[in-house]
């Protein structure tokens, strides 16, 4: 069984940890990772069970698939502490924006098999939408081996690396767009009367149903948008309303935005 390693351990670290141990791709003695703090340390081995370190470059000898899991400007200060001690087999894993194939391949200084990768909060219960770039030295198994351990916390697909900054706004980063209109929705129904946690709950089962019924049936969501929409009923008008006050750009403005400051990252 190969060791999985994990440079830093927060939330995501922490969701894929949870996806790899549920999932059996391996168990807890294969599975090591590197905090800032001893309390980081204890925390991470009473919650997940596995082994902690204060060392970078401890986790980085031991792993045969090691996760960048540190925030990007982190990346100049941890890659200098175990580019020598990470193996010519072990597959790198980055899941940081901004951080380009490129880059990350110029700061190890040598030929690595690396794949880039944007996982989303949804991790946390299992359901996050993942993006996957190898790099030419990854092989077809390896990459069978990383995209089953994205998959043991969601859904992944590999993609080609010049859409990355689209999957930043698209899936990485509009778990708050979709916060926010659950929010929104929310807001309104207590302010028809509904009391506050009853009202989050209607909203974010509707959002989740709809969700499933986009993904499950393949049908277009306009058209699913369309048979709610009855003539002269209440969800037209509020689709009306929506279109007036210029929902869907809103949305779109937002999300290249987005992806506008994922490709300024991607150029410093």
């Amino acid at each position: 069984m190969k060791t999985i390693g994990f440079i830093g351990c927060g939330n995501m670290g922490s969701a894929i940890v949870g996806g790899i141990l549920q999932a059996d791709i391996a168990d807890k003695e294969h599975v090591i990772a590197s905090v800032h703090s001893n309390s980081s340390r204890d925390r991470i081995e009473q919650e997940l069970g596995i082994k902690a370190t204060l060392s970078n470059a401890e986790v980085a000898k031991a792993a045969d698939i090691l996760f960048l899991a540190v925030k990007p400007n982190m990346f100049a200060q941890v890659i200098p502490e175990i580019k020598d001690v990470v193996s010519a087999e072990t597959i790198i894993v980055s899941i940081a924006a901004g951080q380009t194939i490129e880059g990350i391949e110029e700061a190890f200084g040598g030929d690595i098999k690396l794949v880039r990768s944007m996982p989303n909060t949804p991790a946390l219960v299992g359901e996050a939408m993942s993006a996957v770039v190898p790099n030419n030295n990854i092989l077809e198994d390896d990459l069978s081996e990383v995209m089953a351990i994205f998959e043991s916390f969601g859904e992944a697909e590999v993609v080609s690396e010049k859409l990355m900054d689209a999957v930043v706004g698209v899936s990485g980063s509009s778990p708050a767009y979709v916060y926010m209109f659950i929010e929104a929705m929310a807001d309104a129904a207590v302010a028809d009367g509904m009391p506050r946690s009853q009202a989050y709950k209607f909203a974010a089962q509707s959002v989740l149903g709809s969700a499933k019924m986009v993904l499950q049936t393949g049908r277009q969501p306009g058209e699913l948008k369309d048979a709610v929409c009855s003539p002269g009923g209440t969800t037209i008008e509020a689709v009306a309303k929506l279109e007036e006050l210029g929902f869907r750009g809103t949305i779109m403005a937002g999300q290249r935005a987005c992806s506008n400051k994922s490709r300024e990252m991607s150029k410093r």
